[in-house]
């Protein structure tokens, strides 16, 4: 198997991700094959560690619509992220990968409180470290919170998991039109208001000069060819 290419990587996992084609909840399939993904990565000495959203349970913005206050809805749905990361660090136990799940809220009878250095400590040791809570702010992203957590670990880049193949120009699950690009800079993403990641998480990528790779997960084997260099998906850079 080829080397890896980044020796630590920030995996920005939606919680749309996780739903599979049922629309809602957990599929777990879909969990099951991330885990098998892992493994492989974490096999070739990766550090790894994940930024997992909430969508497929409950979102702020889609709260406030229905009358909840939005600071409340993005407390909701940072607990959604909880139980999405708890899932995820079950499916990677069980195939003998040893995690933590650390929160930006503190619910210490399921998760640790996030301390920066005690998640070095553990990718130092070569655990999965799953952050969740987003940044504990309301109205901050996940996204924010990737680059935000990819940057203090000192990661290589982040990984920004979706179900297409990269970042177009038009959705391309309605224009069959629709043009990829196979590399991008910052300010082509911010200037063009593509859909990568929010422009907070973008602009603090660009301060830090961390890597963002946009890819399909659904690929089985995408995030290792990712890893270990293979030109798949876009990369902003």
């Amino acid at each position: 198997m080829k080397k890896p290419v980044y020796k630590r990587i920030c995996l920005k996992l939606s919680g749309e991700a996780l739903e599979g084609k049922q629309g809602f909840g957990i599929d777990p399939k879909v969990v099951e094959s991330i885990a098998g993904q892992i493994r492989e990565v974490h096999d070739i000495g990766v550090d790894i560690m994940f930024v997992i959203g909430g969508g497929n349970f409950f979102r702020g913005v889609e709260g406030e619509r229905n009358g909840i206050d939005r600071a409340t809805g993005d407390h909701i749905g940072m607990l959604a992220t909880v139980m999405n990361g708890l899932v995820l660090s079950n499916a990677l136990e069980k195939i003998g990968i040893h995690t933590r799940v650390q929160s930006a809220i503190e619910i210490r009878a399921l998760c640790e409180p996030y301390i920066r250095r005690r998640a070095l400590r553990h990718l130092g040791k070569g655990r999965v470290v799953i952050f969740v809570a987003g940044t504990g702010n309301p109205f901050f992203t996940t996204d924010t919170a990737a680059a935000l957590r990819a940057i203090e670990m000192n990661a290589g880049a982040i990984l920004k998991a979706t179900k297409v193949d990269g970042v177009y120009d038009k959705d391309p699950r309605k224009h069959k039109d629709a043009r990829m690009y196979r590399s991008l800079t910052y300010l082509d993403v911010i200037k063009q208001r593509l859909q990568v990641m929010d422009t907070t998480a973008t602009s603090l990528c660009m301060e830090n000069k961390l890597p963002i790779v946009v890819f399909n997960m659904t690929r089985v084997g995408n995030i290792r060819k990712v890893v270990t260099g293979e030109k798949i998906g876009t990369l902003v850079a």
